[in-house]
């Protein structure tokens, strides 16, 4: 039998302070649980966004389509009710929102995640999707960081 693992280890970051951050969180967790058609996921851009939902929605579900086709391994994924994340979470999050201004560190970050060699697709759905937000009046840029206790419960 295997011996449980901490908390702190699997969920080592907390969530986002920045609203925007959150939305995003909340859109990855329920397409990462219920496939890029989500509903639940829909409905949370509708919301957040209003009527030019279609264009975060869409960019977000290539994304999280293109995470799953060049990934090699699992990503542990919260449920969305969860406070906290785990490192695959922060690591996409953070990803999305530096890409425009770091995309060689972002590639390297997605690459070392998803144990691939090249992920510049990744990467350029990354840059469209923080552009969407942006486009809307959402700005991502480092909100992604956590100033809210990233230390162990």
């Amino acid at each position: 039998m295997k011996s449980a693992i901490p908390a702190a280890e699997l969920l080592p970051h907390a969530t986002p302070i920045s609203p925007y951050a959150r939305l995003l969180l909340f859109g990855i967790r329920r397409m990462a649980a219920g496939g890029i058609e989500d509903a639940h996921a829909a409905h949370a851009f509708f919301t957040g966004f209003g009527l030019g939902y279609r264009r975060p929605l869409v960019l977000t579900r290539a994304f999280m389509a293109e995470v799953s086709r060049i990934s090699a391994i699992r990503l542990v994924v919260a449920p969305c009710c969860c406070p906290r994340m785990s490192k695959a979470e922060f690591v996409l999050l953070d990803a999305v929102a530096g890409a425009t201004a770091r995309p060689q560190e972002t590639h390297d970050a997605l690459a070392s995640l998803l144990h691939v060699r090249d992920c510049l697709g990744l990467v350029t759905s990354a840059q469209a999707v923080a552009a969407s937000f942006a486009d809307q009046g959402m700005p991502l840029l480092d909100d992604c960081k956590t100033c809210n206790g990233d230390e162990a419960f």
